[in-house]
């Protein structure tokens, strides 16, 4: 698997010059403002896994427009609160899964809140999160170009909603400690946390991992493999709108939002990546206005470090925490 990219070093020196809308804060704080206006309802149900170390609950909070969001929430048993909080989003096309799955976090101690993502969700059988503001604006199949003629209906501004709206959640618990919360994802989760961090105030910390999302122009010019070929796809059959494609798109490029982040954060990127070119990492990466670290792997394609940066992460996240 061959470099498809720039090099490692003209990766550390990229920093585009991305256009970024002039009401760009102004529409984030009236869309988020919207939703603070609306009870968080946050309920926390116990679940019986049959796990005896690990407390999983049922979580379900109002999103974006009130609309219902769905995670779990794990926390190791017995544990003396309040605890440190790993808040999780999820990979393109992801749910949040059963309610024994992913036990990493609760297992090293941490209070653990693992976010549905709207639409995405595999089996309504799990308990998965609809997306009832969906508009069809021709989309082609997926997520990216849902609601693109429109930022106001664009899919992610009530993607990015929820989010927000999860580590809410996660600080309402009375096992969480509000001023230890920490975001986290790999590829779409990764874009979410970016722009997680670059909107709520007051994150212990932010780890995104081969964050999509990012020089989102770059990445549907470079891209080998879905979800930024849905772009191209979209602009192969409307061949005049690229331009109202890509003003809606700044309005949720995960390099503008590293801008706006002063929380630590710890990235990984992966050199050989075909789903989120290296490039378009790190123009998030070096935006960055946060303490920063980076982790690159660079004969990975996008699982990036998987097991390898989870230890990374541990052992950041304890220097972190404590």
């Amino acid at each position: 698997m061959p470099l498809s990219d720039l090099t490692l070093a003209e990766c550390r020196e990229y920093r585009p010059v991305l256009p970024e809308p002039a009401d760009f804060d102004r529409f984030w704080s009236g869309t988020l403002g919207e939703a603070e206006r609306l009870p968080l309802d946050a309920r926390f149900e116990r679940v019986d896994t049959g796990l005896v170390q690990v407390e999983t609950y049922d979580v379900g909070f109002a999103g974006y427009a009130g609309q219902r969001v769905s995670g779990w929430l794990r926390l190791p048993a017995g544990a003396a609160g309040p605890l440190g909080c790993v808040v999780e989003y999820l990979g393109y096309g992801r749910g949040r899964g059963l309610a024994h799955q992913s036990l990493f976090w609760a297992n090293a101690g941490y209070a653990h809140l693992i976010m549905d993502t709207r639409g995405q969700g595999w089996s309504s059988a799990l308990g998965t999160t609809p997306d009832p503001g969906a508009t069809d604006s021709g989309s082609v199949p997926g997520f990216l170009t849902r609601g693109l003629a429109d930022r106001d209906a664009y899919y992610y501004r009530r993607v990015f909603t929820d989010a927000v709206r999860c580590v809410d959640a996660a600080r309402s618990h009375p096992s969480v400690d509000p001023e230890r919360v920490v975001v986290t994802g790999i590829s779409q989760g990764g874009g979410i946390t970016l722009a997680v961090a670059g909107l709520v105030p007051g994150l212990a910390g932010a780890m995104p991992d081969v964050p999509f999302l990012c020089d989102i122009r770059r990445g549907a010019e470079t891209a080998a493999c879905p979800p930024y070929t849905e772009i191209a796809d979209f602009l192969r059959l409307h061949r005049s709108s690229a331009e109202q494609v890509f003003t809606t798109l700044s309005y949720f490029d995960g390099a503008l939002m590293a801008a706006r982040s002063r929380t630590p954060a710890l990235f990984s990127i992966a050199m050989m990546d075909r789903i989120c070119p290296p490039s378009t990492c790190f123009s998030a990466y070096n935006a960055y206005a946060g303490r920063k670290d980076v982790r690159v792997y660079e004969f990975n394609d996008h699982e990036g470090g998987v097991e390898h940066q989870q230890l990374e992460q541990l052992a950041w996240l304890r220097a972190l925490l404590g």
